[in-house]
């Protein structure tokens, strides 16, 4: 596929007031952008509006001279969906596997990092797990099944791994991937493939070894050298949503707008009817709203209250990203790994740290190194309060031991995230079932984006093109 040129909003093929357009899409984060390429691929008239300037949501790259860094999410896992999203939008050639050093990972541990296990042989002498986390693992195969409709994460970790295995490694994983809280994340609608393992065989050291025996012998639709990997690009992971606003572009029925906040969705007739702050109007048969959560229900209240408060009850904590550019010289630990993460129980309040320069090339000027440090959370949103001067040194006075670190940074970037992640919390998916009841009585509008189905940008694009394939059965119908 020739590259088309880029999205220029304001020459698009369908002007506001159109009244002909098959599929209205709101939001253009990774969700809204695959559903509106598969719609646009069929032939369906499609207008997606994006009330920031650029196009992708939270997957924001920033070039500054010879440092570059991810705003947003770093990295994306190639899994059989990407790789024919990514074979299909031309983009295979320029994907980058990260650093294969990029499998190791540090936890702390009593003040310092210690690298997890990466083979059997290891873990058996892993001071992270240690002895007493081993007499507990043992114990794993011979608990019984939970008979609970719903577990918090944590609860149900410490009742079938141990305290130990939740403390030093479930819960800076939760840390460093949800921002969340595993006392209160639901394990059933966060982590569903281990509450049904457990369903399924009982034991997750049973259910693991199974599942790996399994994948040993099915065939993968992916070349064994990207199953698994962690992938960006050599312009940053924002490539990817700009490639794909490129080809939605390009097609002759589909048209993007940037600049459009939304004040209001109504239904007139056949029709949903959706204007902006400007007073603009779109009208489509089929609205897709692929927006945070609290966006979504601040444009549904006033349409039905149903659809507005499940909506409003997802807690979105902040986070804060703060890349920390710093002279090789002044950073002691080698940072030969994926990044570090920092349990709760080490009483800091930084969440970890990616080491970016070592995952990548050209992140950093030569002779530098380039970290990517979060901070805030569900479990300490204060943390992420204060001006950039009063972060910045916070994250670098609590990595100072842990990687040994002696001087200032010599460049420095605070993101904020106000609501950053959502958390599915316990009763996230009755909350869930009850606003899809609430769905069923408003034809043609459909909701999605990362609040449901998974938090990951994999997740996002893959919920979204199978969202637009419905639409596209549901026309034809």
């Amino acid at each position: 596929m020739a590259s088309p040129p880029p999205p220029d909003p304001a020459t698009t093929t369908i002007p506001p007031g159109e009244a002909s357009l098959d599929t209205l899409i709101v939001g253009a984060g990774a969700t809204g952008l695959a559903a509106a390429w598969a719609l646009a691929k069929g032939g369906r008239r499609v207008a997606l509006l994006e009330r920031n300037a650029q196009f992708g949501g939270n997957l924001r790259t920033e070039r500054d001279g010879e440092w570059q860094i991810e705003h947003g999410p770093n990295t994306v896992i190639m899994k059989p969906p990407l790789y024919a999203l990514l074979d299909e939008l031309d983009l295979l050639d320029e994907a980058q596997p990260a650093n294969a050093i990029a499998n190791k990972r540090f936890v702390v541990l009593n003040g310092r990092p210690v690298a997890l296990p990466m083979k059997p042989r290891d873990a058996l002498t892993s001071p992270i797990i240690g002895w007493r986390g081993w007499a507990r693992l043992a114990r794993e195969p011979f608990i019984a099944r939970s008979v609970a409709q719903e577990e918090t994460l944590a609860a149900f970790v410490s009742r079938r791994l141990g305290p130990r295995i939740l403390g030093r490694m479930v819960d800076p994983f939760v840390s460093g991937v949800y921002a969340g809280d595993p006392a209160r994340l639901s394990v059933q609608a966060a982590m569903p493939r281990l509450a049904a393992m457990e369903q399924e065989h009982r034991s997750l050291i049973i259910g693991g070894l199974k599942r790996l025996r399994q994948a040993r012998r099915d065939p993968s639709p992916i070349p064994v050298e990207w199953r698994g990997k962690l992938v960006s690009f050599a312009q940053g992971l924002q490539r990817l949503t700009d490639r794909l606003a490129e080809c939605i572009a390009s097609q002759p029925t589909a048209a993007l707008h940037t600049g459009c906040e939304i004040s209001g969705i109504r239904r007139e007739g056949e029709q949903w009817v959706v204007e902006d702050s400007h007073g603009q109007q779109w009208r489509a048969r089929s609205l897709v709203l692929a927006v945070p959560a609290p966006v979504a229900a601040r444009l549904l209240r006033p349409l039905d209250e149903a659809l507005a408060d499940p909506l409003a009850a997802i807690a979105y904590p902040p986070v804060n990203a703060i890349a920390l550019g710093f002279r090789e010289q002044d950073i002691a630990h080698p940072l030969d790994g994926f990044g570090v993460l920092i349990p709760r129980a080490e009483k800091r309040r930084t969440l970890g740290a990616l080491f970016s320069s070592t995952l990548f090339p050209n992140r950093a000027p030569a002779g530098h190194k380039l970290l990517n440090v979060f901070i805030g959370g569900r479990q300490d949103p204060a943390a992420a309060e204060g001006d950039d001067a009063t972060q910045v040194s916070r994250v670098v006075g609590e990595l100072h031991d842990l990687l040994g670190i002696r001087g200032e940074p010599v460049w420095q970037r605070v993101t904020r995230w106000s609501q950053a992640i959502p958390q599915y919390e316990v009763g996230h998916l009755a909350r869930l079932a009850t606003l899809d009841a609430a769905l069923a009585n408003h034809a043609g509008l459909y909701l999605a984006g990362n609040w449901r189905g998974g938090i990951a940008v994999g997740d996002c694009l893959e919920n979204g093109r199978l969202l637009g394939e419905k639409l596209l059965a549901a026309e034809q119908t």
